[in-house]
């Protein structure tokens, strides 16, 4: 045959490795439907991860065929989000007539050669970094049967007009499963989303649906006692339903009964910013034997000082940044407390740079961005950007580069209207600094009592990377520089 026949490419598009650690994100909102023609690098999907609620775009161009995941639901990285028909390749005579080229492979990275719409840019963190080098205009497939949304853990035929019938589960030890059906088409095991198999009953648990993970964790249905149905062992949906229904015809003890009486209210799962902030918190109790020591101090002359500054004109100081300036002029002298400790190693790792975090409260919870090098930062440059990091924090749009690499933390807890704290390092750091609210109190200044502006201040530190000694030393020269700023001027 002279000519050619026009085939679409169906390529999946996986949540991307998240980077930071993070293992999984939720679905907030999709940003394309089913049917959409989507452009190489648009975001389709808004999620929100431990650290911050991110867009992710497609790194392919086409129409879009399936989506998996409601809103709501939880994925795992790896886990399919959308299938996508790109470009189109050109089969030959023979080809044409022995039914078609296979199909292409969903994991499979475009070529020079390749006709596939895609900028290649799937980086690990969210979706894409620059632009591609090179876009070619998308040529839609020929019109192709209806396609529907499809349910998390399944697959959409691997080619338009293809019917749809189950494929079995891979068996252990082979290579990942393949992202979308063969010519004929075909969708997963229900319940299976990236060749999951079974495992040994002290290894992960083996469900990979989140919504199976959901239901369970609900009711308190401890996933590792269930027998699973499903390919390989799997755990399905039913297999909890049917746990559920058998613990309901099992009479309650009274002690069971007097438990279940109290447990009854509203349950707020543990996920999201508000999870991750239980896991490191927990974590930092476990590992850091911490102790706090705290002073209070005359703050008059360092008000006086910031409004002498914003009276001169120019931008305004904040006072958050002048306690930063005060911050990284005490690590100077004692970098002790600016490392973090390598218990595997059995080392304490002074670091070089001050990347300094700071609390902040947003609706989604408490989160720490960090400004980075602010040791080599003025006072107008610090308020600048606490400024900026502030209102990224509220507005949900930091990065995870603005929520890690952190080395001390500035706590202005005095912004909730209290005087002290011994707050919880924020693992893996050695130091946490709080300031308590500025007020008018009786004070003796120079041998008289007079009203001052006093403030609390309070260290909390890792006992392993230093002793009270030095730790005392550092809130002192603190304290000190809030009473007589120009001691600062020794290190300017």
């Amino acid at each position: 045959m002279g000519g050619g026949e026009l085939m679409a490419q169906v390529l999946e598009f996986k949540l991307p490795d998240l980077g930071e650690g993070l293992t999984e994100a939720e679905i907030v909102r999709w940003l394309v439907s089913v049917g959409d023609v989507v452009a190489i690098d648009q975001p389709v999907v808004e999620v929100e991860t431990a650290k911050a609620m991110v867009e992710v775009p497609c790194p392919y161009g086409g129409v879009e065929t399936a989506r998996f995941g409601e809103e709501g639901t939880e994925l795992p990285v790896g886990a399919p989000l959308i299938t996508v028909a790109v470009g189109a390749t050109e089969t030959t005579g023979a080809e044409a007539a022995g039914g078609g080229a296979a199909p292409a492979r969903p994991d499979a990275s475009p070529s020079s050669g390749d006709t596939t719409e895609s900028s290649g840019n799937v980086l690990v963190g969210y979706g894409t970094g620059a632009p591609a080098a090179r876009r070619r205009r998308i040529r839609p497939a020929a019109p192709a049967a209806p396609v529907v949304e499809q349910a998390p853990g399944s697959r959409s035929p691997g080619r338009a007009g293809g019917t749809a019938k189950d494929t079995a589960a891979p068996a252990p030890g082979r290579g990942r499963s393949s992202a979308t059906a063969s010519a004929a088409g075909g969708v997963l095991a229900p319940g299976r989303v990236h060749g999951a198999t079974a495992v040994a009953q002290d290894g992960p648990v083996a469900v990979i649906s989140p919504l199976v993970r959901k239901l369970a964790r609900e009711h308190d249905v401890d996933l590792r006692a269930l027998t699973g149905s499903g390919p390989d062992g799997l755990i399905l949906r039913a297999d909890v339903e049917r746990a559920l229904r058998a613990l309901e015809t099992v009479p309650a003890a009274p002690a069971a009964a007097a438990v279940a009486g109290t447990a009854q209210g509203e349950r707020v799962p543990l996920r999201g910013v508000r999870g991750a902030v239980a896991d490191k918190l927990s974590r930092s109790r476990r590992e850091i034997p911490d102790a706090t020591c705290w002073v209070d101090a005359d703050a008059t002359e360092l008000m006086a000082a910031r409004a002498a500054m914003n009276a001169a004109g120019g931008p305004k100081i904040s006072l958050l940044a002048l306690m930063a300036r005060i911050c990284t002029a005490a690590l100077e002298r004692h970098p002790e407390l600016n490392s973090t400790v390598d218990m595997e190693a059995r080392e304490i790792v002074r670091l070089p740079g001050v990347h300094l975090g700071f609390a902040a409260q947003t609706d989604r919870g408490l989160v720490v961005p960090v400004v980075k090098d602010a040791h080599k930062r003025s006072a107008e440059s610090l308020t600048e950007e606490f400024a900026r990091l502030t209102e990224a924090a509220r507005q949900g749009t930091l990065t995870p580069a603005d929520l890690t690499g952190g080395t001390f933390t500035l706590n202005n807890y005095g912004v909730f209207g209290v005087d002290g704290s011994t707050p919880i390092i924020n693992h893996p750091e050695a130091a946490m600094l709080g300031v308590g609210r500025i007020v008018p109190k009786p004070w003796v200044h120079q041998g008289e009592l007079a009203v001052r502006q006093v403030v609390q201040l309070s260290l909390t530190f890792d006992h392993r990377v230093c002793d009270g000694g030095t730790a005392g030393g550092f809130l002192r020269y603190v304290a000190d520089c809030v009473e007589h700023p120009s001691v600062l001027l020794r290190t300017l």
